[in-house]
């Protein structure tokens, strides 16, 4: 009940904000992406996780870890893909071999500032904003494992 009180306060509050003048705000797809990783927060937080981190990044990668959280005592990284169609290919194929890369570098970083010896995992969410539909999440778990 709180996380739809929560939401609909959230979004009540974007409301208002979009009323108010102001520069633009950058490039749609860049909009896409925090409506995105706003959408796969509350719910993976419905599923149980919870959230520690949002957006973690590291000085010296040029990746960020979109969501982090724990899904019981496992340690999650998760990555969020958003798309408005489903034309082109699934939103989780943009996570490939050099993304993956990318995001274990930050992880081990993230590890190293918490309790080393948690069991970890990479999870990706793919949301789809498709017009006229509710969005459509799903969440694939221990998508990609690091060498």
């Amino acid at each position: 009940m709180s996380g739809t009180l929560t939401r609909l306060a959230l979004r009540a509050l974007d409301s208002f904000a979009r009323l108010l003048p102001r520069k633009a705000s950058g490039p749609q797809h860049l909009h896409t992406g925090r409506r995105g990783e706003e959408a796969a927060y509350f719910h993976l937080r419905k599923h149980g996780y919870v959230i520690i981190a949002r957006n973690y990044r590291n000085p010296r990668s040029r990746s960020e870890l979109d969501l982090v959280g724990w899904d019981g005592a496992t340690l999650c990284f998760i990555e969020v893909k958003t798309r408005t169609t489903r034309n082109i290919m699934p939103a989780e194929f943009a996570v490939d071999a050099e993304k993956q890369r990318d995001l274990s570098h930050v992880a081990r970083e993230f590890l190293r500032k918490v309790k080393k010896d948690a069991p970890f995992r990479f999870d990706i969410v793919s949301v789809y904003f498709e017009p006229a539909l509710e969005p459509d999440i799903e969440l694939f778990r221990n998508a990609f494992v690091i060498a």
